[in-house]
């Protein structure tokens, strides 16, 4: 078979909405072998009407994670991309958080893309050709009050996509990382209520208080970036021969910038006065 002019074959985790499906729905106008998974299935029937296969895959089950890729590839023989885009935020003070829930946050921010990634290496290393994208987030770079295992997760994952990189680009696999700022989704609302089932009855109920009130009003500012712009910049990422290795969205440059050029005391008062917190009040 020839596959130069064959359609390229991408796998898109966290498809049931946000980011994900913004992806799915730009890649298939384009007119992309489009496979969608998520762990909620009938989240994805909209994009399946269109022409997506989807699939339902938990990344904290290998199981499930291994008959996707089988089926993919006895059904297409290749794939051309895995965009790891699956993931949540917990958030919550480090002394409240369940480590049960902190390793939940890293199963799935990490070692389930890990895993993933491993499943799917083989076939693209027999191709010579590939590319793995990862969702990070302004949060691989900097911090925020009661997000210390998210942004461990997303630090973590930062430094993986760089090994990996490394590792993989003599087999013709590229590895792109996408970081997005504040972004229209699920996500926001997932992070508000972890923070006060975990910390809004606690010593750090102020600081819990103070963040979601902050956090409300953030996500309704017109900073906050459409998924359909993301799916934009995955759209480039696959298209370009030469990718970048970082693709920064939104409001994520200028925050980038000031953690780059500030110390880290300096970022700290930052943050408490973008919080409205005063630290000696607490």
């Amino acid at each position: 078979m020839n596959i130069v002019n064959q359609p390229k074959v991408v796998l898109i985790t966290g498809a049931s909405a946000g980011i994900g499906k913004a992806t799915a729905n730009q890649l298939l106008q384009e007119g992309y072998i489009v496979y969608g998974a998520a762990r909620r299935i009938e989240q994805m029937k909209d994009i399946e009407s269109k022409g997506a296969r989807i699939i339902e895959m938990d990344l904290t089950d290998d199981e499930s994670m291994t008959n996707a890729i089988t089926r993919i590839i006895q059904q297409e023989g290749r794939i051309d991309v895995l965009f790891n885009n699956a993931g949540y935020g917990s958030y919550g003070a480090v002394e409240d958080v369940p480590i049960a829930e902190a390793r939940r946050q890293f199963e799935v921010n990490l070692f389930g893309l890990s895993r993933l990634t491993q499943l799917v290496l083989p076939y693209m290393r027999h191709q010579r050709s590939g590319k793995i994208i990862n969702t990070s987030s302004a949060g691989g770079k900097v911090y925020t009050l009661l997000g210390a295992w998210y942004h461990a997760a997303k630090h973590a994952l930062e430094g993986y996509s760089d090994c990996l990189r490394v590792e993989v680009k003599p087999f013709g696999i590229d590895v792109i990382v996408i970081e997005p700022g504040a972004t229209e989704s699920e996500w926001a609302e997932v992070v508000i209520e972890h923070v006060g089932k975990t910390s809004g009855k606690t010593a750090y109920s102020k600081l819990a208080q103070a963040f979601t009130e902050t956090f409300k009003t953030f996500e309704k500012s017109s900073s906050v970036y459409s998924p359909e712009r993301i799916a934009h910049l995955v759209s480039k990422a696959i298209l370009a021969k030469k990718p970048k290795t970082r693709y920064v969205a939104g409001n994520a440059k200028p925050v980038l910038l000031m953690r780059k050029l500030m110390s880290d005391r300096m970022f700290d008062r930052i943050l408490y006065r973008m919080f409205k917190v005063n630290p000696q009040q607490i």
